[in-house]
């Protein structure tokens, strides 16, 4: 594995095992290389034994950016209660580091490890930014994506320097369109409704101010100044480690439910048999909801996105960070090269056919068979094909001209997870009061991350909340008209 896959966790957050202090990883040297004591215990505020026992502040100041609908009480959870959480990415992670907050025992598991190739939140990158106008769920997704990156900044100002590198970067994002289409307009309607800093700039001002952009044909371009990028693999596994330090336990096994006795979840059961029980259970775990519960069959898709990694010309820094924000045309999005750890000018989307010539029709698509191993996580091929490339390099030639010909560094694929409407998913599991299905990221979940957790940890501990977030958050009844193929 490269170093890079890795966050440098240092000394201090080494996880201690549930009910152990080890204040041992706490005495290490006043160094800008490693968390000080006096540091840990301030950002803590306790020692590590005391956390342990009482949980209480958490590490990072989230009460200085709420999030709409969430609650900071306790709820009916004692400090003896014990969580089991199934899925250590993006929204698991997150889960339990807010359930240690609020003084719960916390198990994580996890079949492969954070920010495994597999997950979804296993991509090197993950845009940053609140322009919902084009989803049914803008007017609840706006204000959480607001407060997401607030809770970013407070994560970057409080661990990069520990981890000894950088997880948020403050790139801006602009969308550019040839016309003001109802995505840019409903966007605007929503920033202005919660009171977003953002500009709308014509095609000329767009032209002016990113000239490496070939834009000739936009008219109106949209931003949104403090939007920005997350090292998604790193953050992930950064977080997962931070939720250790507070005293979760991570189990690396695959599991499947136990059975529902009473209304009531009795454990889950690992591979080679171990019970694993808790008082509440979480499954955050992506695609594999699917695999795990025949009632998400027909109510959710996990298509594959690919994301191509370019890499930049020598010593031109025009498309790097801070130099270039991240961008969005319509069917594709991507940002600048993150000099951190440089893996490059990243393209999403892109695979439309090149247009025919004039005065000739486009050969009809032949229909291709469908593969079942694409709709399970466990076997479906990562690997990005041809066309995929191509339409990458024809969106660079028609907007980055200069990259056209620049080299493919890697690439990413993973499963995306959809609900047939169209919304996170944070519910009981049918038959159950104290079991959970948390998931259906809508291709936008990781971006939620801190709030989501939060959100997820009130509803576990027994605050329901908002009432418009709590149906919004039900578990569709409604199906896919036809299976996945």
């Amino acid at each position: 594995m490269d170093a890079s896959d890795t966050p440098d966790v240092p000394e201090c957050l080494t996880a201690p095992r549930d009910g152990d202090a080890d204040t041992r990883n706490l005495d290490v040297p006043s160094t800008d290389a490693a968390l000080p004591r006096r540091d840990f215990l301030r950002i803590a505020g306790a020692s590590a034994g005391a956390l342990l026992a009482t949980g209480c502040a958490p590490p990072v100041a989230f009460p200085a950016a709420p999030a709409k609908g969430v609650e900071r009480g306790r709820g009916t959870a004692e400090s003896s209660t014990h969580v089991v959480i199934v899925g250590a990415g993006a929204w698991g992670g997150w889960t339990a580091y807010h359930l240690r907050t609020r003084g719960v025992k916390v198990t994580l598991i996890d079949q492969y490890g954070p920010g495994n190739s597999r997950s979804t939140s296993g991509d090197e990158t993950r845009g940053i930014r609140s322009s919902y106008g084009d989803r049914a769920s803008g007017e609840l997704w706006t204000p959480w994506a607001r407060t997401a990156i607030g809770r970013w900044k407070l994560f970057e100002e409080e661990w990069a320097k520990p981890f000894r590198t950088s997880f948020f970067h403050e790139t801006g994002d602009v969308i550019m369109r040839a016309t003001r289409e109802p995505f840019i307009t409903k966007t605007i309607d929503l920033w202005k409704a919660n009171n977003v800093r953002h500009e709308v700039l014509t095609g000329d001002e767009a032209r002016k101010r990113w000239p490496v952009i070939k834009a000739d044909d936009i008219t109106v371009a949209i931003t949104e100044p403090d939007a920005g990028v997350v090292r998604c693999r790193a953050a992930t596994q950064a977080v997962a480690a931070i939720a250790q330090k507070l005293g979760a336990e991570l189990v690396i096994g695959r599991v499947r439910p136990g059975p529902i006795v009473n209304g009531k979840m009795d454990g889950v059961i690992l591979d080679n048999g171990t019970v694993i029980r808790g008082d509440a259970y979480v499954f955050a775990c992506g695609p594999w909801l699917r695999k795990l519960f025949p009632y998400m069959e027909n109510r959710s898709r996990i298509p594959i996105g690919h994301a191509l990694y370019f890499g930049v010309p020598q010593g031109d820094t025009r498309f790097q960070f801070p130099n270039l924000p991240s961008f969005n045309f319509p069917g594709v999005t991507g940002w600048p090269m993150l000099p951190v750890d440089s893996r490059g000018f990243r393209v999403r989307g892109a695979i439309a056919p090149p247009a025919p010539p004039a005065g000739t029709a486009a050969p009809a698509p032949a229909p291709a068979a469908a593969d079942p191993t694409l709709q399970d996580p466990d076997l479906s091929s990562r690997w990005t094909n041809q066309d995929r490339v191509d339409g990458a390099r024809r969106f660079l030639a028609a907007r980055f001209p200069i990259l056209a010909n620049a080299p493919l560094l890697e690439t990413r694929a993973c499963h995306y997870e959809s609900s047939v409407n169209q919304n996170f998913i944070v519910d009981h599991v049918p038959d159950t009061t104290n079991a959970w299905i948390a998931g259906l990221g809508q291709a936008e979940g990781f971006k939620f991350g801190p709030v989501i957790g939060d959100y997820i940890a009130q509803r576990v501990v027994g605050i329901n909340g908002d009432p418009a977030l709590k149906k919004a958050f039900a578990l569709p009844t409604e199906q896919y008209d036809r299976p996945p193929g």
